[in-house]
């Protein structure tokens, strides 16, 4: 029984360390893939990264984008400059708020067009990578990549606190 439990343990863990090789694999890809993305529209990666995230999760104020990225915010305030003399975001002000100072970034729906139109083939080949699996494949690749996605920001929080 023990022999069987530590072929079974090496065997979990080989398949452990070859996950953890195609997320590497993957992240190379994906930013071999932003890269090109930014030459073609005149974008840094980080800008891809403020983007990505303001589309993700609609207008943000700088805080929140600051907070979410960990780009220093006076670092953050020169990309939104860019980004905005660019017509990617616009800053606004937020009407709940007292304080006439307080702004939150919207990207600009236009050049956000254009850049789904330059993601355009690999959102193309991702549909048809996920036709091959079932709804309860898919849940489960969904629920592995946001579990992988929140160990991500954790291991990042720390790393902030040290």
């Amino acid at each position: 029984m023990e022999v069987v439990r530590s072929v079974d343990s090496r065997r979990h863990r080989r398949q452990v360390t070859a996950v953890k090789r195609s997320l590497r694999a993957l992240r190379s890809r994906l930013v071999a893939l932003n890269q090109r993305a930014g030459v073609r529209l005149g974008l840094k990666l980080v800008d891809l990264d403020v983007l990505d995230l303001i589309g993700q999760h609609g207008p943000m104020t700088p805080s929140a984008v600051a907070r979410e990225t960990g780009i220093h915010p006076a670092t953050l305030t020169g990309i939104l400059d860019r980004l905005e003399r660019d017509g990617w975001v616009a800053r606004e002000r937020v009407p709940t708020q007292r304080d006439r100072r307080a702004v939150q970034i919207r990207a600009l729906t236009g050049r956000a067009r254009e850049l789904a139109g330059t993601l355009a083939g690999m959102n193309r080949r991702m549909d048809a990578i996920c036709a091959d699996y079932t709804a309860d494949e898919l849940n489960l690749i969904e629920g592995f990549l946001r579990r992988t996605a929140e160990a991500g920001s954790a291991a990042a929080a720390e790393l902030t606190q040290r």
